[in-house]
């Protein structure tokens, strides 16, 4: 349980980052959207390059023991999957739909798992993909419109709450919340009636 918790906490931290772009200006820090691409990116092929070593060479941090799961033992982390998906969102969209996908994977996924029960099944019960929905949209309304918001948290609540597997290889959601969410939202921008 109190690895769990640790897990949630390290998860929501992630928010920081979207709060790091957001009072750039703010903090006179100069972090303009491509340099902050650039930084998402070096983030991300940093945790590629941990896992290759924790994988292939065989680092054993005992931080990894506390923040992975024994599933991700001999797969690539969650941790990892987390940082792909927020650099792959950032690259592809501008903020106003990577910066909301980021938050629901950084907040909605955590708050979606407090209220699981933490079973692997196909589909989550109601009551979490109702949190999932519910937290995703609050987050995603002040970056786009209702409508948007609405879809951009459906995708990030199917994410969450469907297991994919690909043969015997379970997709992580920390990869595919945020990708769902911006793919959805940038559909219905471009596309939409908005």
């Amino acid at each position: 349980m109190a690895d769990e918790l640790k897990r949630r906490l390290v998860h929501a931290s992630g928010s920081g980052l979207v709060a790091l772009y957001l009072l750039a200006d703010y903090l006179g820090l100069g972090l303009t959207w491509p340099r902050f691409r650039v930084l998402m990116v070096l983030l991300a092929a940093g945790a590629l390059v941990l896992e290759f070593l924790r994988l292939r060479i065989g680092l054993d941090w005992r931080l990894y023991d506390v923040l992975t799961r024994e599933y991700e033992q001999d797969n690539p982390a969650a941790y990892a999957l987390y940082l792909i998906s927020m650099a792959a969102v950032v690259v592809a969209f501008e903020p106003r739909i990577a910066l909301p996908a980021m938050l629901m994977l950084a907040l909605g996924d955590p708050i979606s798992g407090a209220v699981s029960d933490d079973s692997l099944q196909r589909i989550k019960p109601p009551k979490v993909l109702g949190t999932m929905f519910l937290v995703s949209t609050v987050i995603a309304i002040p970056f786009l419109p209702i409508v948007v918001a609405l879809i951009a948290a459906l995708g990030a609540t199917i994410a969450d709450g469907i297991t994919l597997e690909i043969r015997t290889y379970i997709i992580d959601d920390n990869l595919t919340i945020p990708i769902y969410a911006g793919c959805l939202a940038y559909l219905v921008l471009e596309f939409g009636p908005v």
